[in-house]
Parts: C-alpha cells; sequence; structure tokens
C-alpha cells in the first residue's frame, strides 16, 4: 500500500471528531448515571475471551457467531473471540464472577466488533450500551426493563415521536410446538413471516397442521383483538401459547399506563433473532431512522452454559446511533503566557465556568490554537473572556 494511503481505515469503521465525540461521552455518562440511578451496577468485561465462553449465546444464534471475530492466543494456543455483544460477558459474570442469590441488575458500556455492519450504513464497531436484569421471570421484570429502556430514550432528547414495537415469539414458537413441524418447515414460516409475504403465507399453510392459525397469525400480528377473534379455540386454550399473549397484552397495557402519549405496536411474527430471545422482545424506533434506537428481550436459561440457568431481561443500544447527527460547540478560551495570580485565578475562574482554557506555550501566538474560540484579554487591569 503506498504511503499516503496507509491512514485509511478498514470498511465500516469511522473516526469520531471532538464535536461529535464531546455528544457521545456525555451521553454515555449520563446514561450510565440513570441507569445506576435505577440500582443497574456498573461492570467493564474484557475485549477478548475464549471462544467457549463468547459461545453461550453463538450456540443458540447463529448471527452472532458469525458476527464475532476470532484470533489464535499467542500464550495458550487457544481461540479467541472479540466480543461483539457483551450480554454473554454479563451472563458470565451473573453466573460465577459475581453471583447474586434474587435479583441481580448490571448495566455496562464499551465498543464490540462485528465481522460485517450489523445493518443498512452501520459501523463495524458500536459503542454498546446495555442494561440487564437476571434472576426473575416476573411480567414486572419485562415491565421494568421497557420503562427503564423508554426512560433512557426520553433522557436522550430522542423521545418525540417515537414508537415502541412489542412481540413474543412464544406464541409461533408454542404453536410450532402444537402442531409438531420440523426444522424446515419452522425456518420457512418464519421467512414467511419476517418478510411479510401474506399471499405465499396463504399457500404455505393450506396443507399445514393448524395451518388457518399460521395464516392468522400473520395476517393479524398486530392486533391482539383480532387474533383473539380468529384463533382456533384448541390454540386459545394451549397454555405455553395463553401464557405468552397474556405476557404481551399485559405488558402492552402496563407501559402504555406509564407511558400513555407512546404510541405501542404489536407484531408477534417479528421473529429476530428468534433462536435467541425466549419470551418477549421489544425495540423502540425514532422517526425517519430505519434501525431501532434500542432494542432487547427475555432470553431465558442464558447462563446455563456456564452451570447456573437464570431467567433474564435486558436490552441494548448504539450510542454512536444514538447521538447520529448531533453535535456541540466547543468553547475554547485562549489565556496568554506568565505566571501572574491574577492570571493564573482568571484562566481557573474560566474553568470554573465550563470553558476550556490553553495557555499559549513558549512563543505560541493565538493563531496556534485555530479552534480557538474565545481570548482572556486584560481590560483596564480586569481579566475577561471575549470571543473571537
Amino acid at each position: 500500500m503506498p504511503i499516503s494511503e496507509t491512514w485509511l481505515l478498514p470498511d465500516g469503521v469511522a473516526d469520531v471528531l471532538p464535536e461529535q465525540a464531546q455528544v457521545i461521552e456525555t451521553l454515555r455518562r449520563d446514561a450510565l448515571d440513570f441507569l445506576a440511578s435505577r440500582g443497574y451496577q456498573l461492570v467493564y468485561t474484557p475485549f477478548i475471551e475464549y471462544i467457549e465462553s463468547l459461545s453461550s449465546l453463538s450456540e443458540s444464534n447463529q448471527d452472532l457467531d458469525l458476527a464475532t471475530f476470532k484470533v489464535i492466543d499467542q500464550l495458550s494456543g487457544r481461540l479467541l473471540g472479540v466480543r461483539a455483544d457483551m450480554t454473554p460477558q454479563v451472563a458470565r459474570i451473573d453466573a460465577h464472577v459475581h453471583p447474586v442469590e434474587g435479583v441481580a441488575r448490571y448495566c455496562y458500556a464499551g465498543t464490540v466488533l462485528h465481522t460485517k455492519p450489523q445493518g443498512f450504513n452501520t459501523t463495524r464497531s458500536p459503542l454498546q450500551l446495555g442494561a440487564e436484569l437476571f434472576g426473575s421471570d416476573s411480567i414486572d421484570a419485562d415491565v421494568e426493563m421497557v420503562d427503564v429502556m423508554l426512560s433512557l430514550i426520553e433522557k436522550a432528547g430522542l423521545a418525540a415521536g417515537t414508537h415502541l414495537d412489542l412481540g413474543h415469539v412464544g406464541l409461533f414458537r408454542s404453536l410450532v410446538k402444537h402442531a409438531g413441524l420440523t426444522k424446515a418447515v419452522e425456518s420457512h414460516l418464519s421467512d414467511l413471516y419476517q418478510r411479510k409475504a401474506l399471499p405465499e403465507l396463504a399457500e404455505f399453510t393450506q396443507e399445514l397442521k393448524y395451518g388457518s392459525d399460521f395464516y392468522t397469525l400473520g395476517r393479524y400480528s398486530s392486533d391482539l383483538d383480532a387474533l383473539q377473534t380468529h384463533l382456533s379455540a384448541e390454540i386459545l386454550a394451549d397454555e405455553a401459547f395463553k401464557h405468552a399473549f397474556d405476557v404481551l397484552k399485559t405488558t402492552q397495557v402496563e407501559i402504555q399506563s406509564r407511558w400513555p402519549n407512546l404510541h405501542i405496536g404489536i407484531d408477534v411474527v417479528e421473529l429476530r433473532s428468534y433462536h435467541y430471545h425466549t419470551g418477549l422482545m421489544y425495540a423502540v424506533y425514532a422517526p425517519n431512522r430505519a434501525a431501532p434506537l434500542a432494542q432487547g428481550g427475555r432470553y431465558d436459561g442464558i447462563g446455563q452454559h456456564f452451570g447456573r440457568a437464570r431467567p433474564a431481561t435486558g436490552f441494548s443500544c448504539d450510542l454512536y446511533a444514538l447521538s447520529a447527527g448531533q453535535f456541540t460547540d466547543l468553547n475554547v478560551v485562549v489565556a496568554p503566557k506568565g505566571t501572574a495570580m491574577d492570571l493564573l485565578e482568571a484562566i481557573s475562574n474560566a474553568r470554573t465556568q465550563g470553558f476550556g482554557v490553553i495557555q499559549l506555550l513558549g512563543n505560541d501566538s493565538l493563531n496556534s490554537v485555530p479552534h480557538a474560540t474565545h481570548q482572556l484579554v486584560n481590560v483596564a487591569g480586569e481579566w475577561k473572556v471575549e470571543k473571537i
């Protein structure tokens, strides 16, 4: 590669310049402080781990496995994975490093790395922030997590016009089990639901056992009342299906009571990460953004890989995406060189007021700080901050 091109970065990664970096860092601090106020304890996790540890999720989520960079450890000769998601690491902490009897709440923020972008116009190295709740399988835990996610979005200043999507993999999963479908048929149905291909779905389900119920699930996926009307009595009486339906409906009512102005949509065949999630799924969207601002769901049994299966629910977001398009004006004051007490006191006072102050060095002049916005000048014996 020519020397002139060595500064170029790989596709899908980018530098963050000061004006946006300040926005992101402020958002990260505020978010973690907010999560701490809700009882979520901060943890840091390593950037690399043995692949066996990170595979606690990839066994049930092939997408995560494919997103994980793998390298050979030069010390042990074992295979390492660069974290593509921090959830399995927090599950390891909950299972072995910091086992808690009862409910445990954790939060985190850190860079993850993906082998390929996970969506249109997305980075391969998101700054992931999230929260996880272990040890409770109650609806209250799901409602708390959705409420925390929405509150975080509101704190980030993005609540206006947001839309919450709720789903539950248990409806489709219990119907598949009731009908005794093969994995191949299940996979094809999942693909049809994801593509919202109703004509294909109608044709494909004609020969299936409970085919009309599978079609109804797709046809009325956003209307719980219509589902109750059109599904067969046998399916509605199925314990697993009934439980999933009740959880979804109760969560919708609970969240709506807390967020009366929020638009809540239902999609019972939104099956993203279908083999990973075990129950309620949720995502919050903003106008004019295709990707969700934050998303999550229930993934009970997460710690089984580590010998301690626990009910769990959680969400995450990418702080880069959350802060997209936001910039801050950096106020930088240039102070003249010198050690006079009144000058040093004026510099200290300016910093206390929130300015960043750079004192000139050696033979530097004002022109040596091209990003300066203000200067400290002595007017009639008094130091004042003046805009340049």
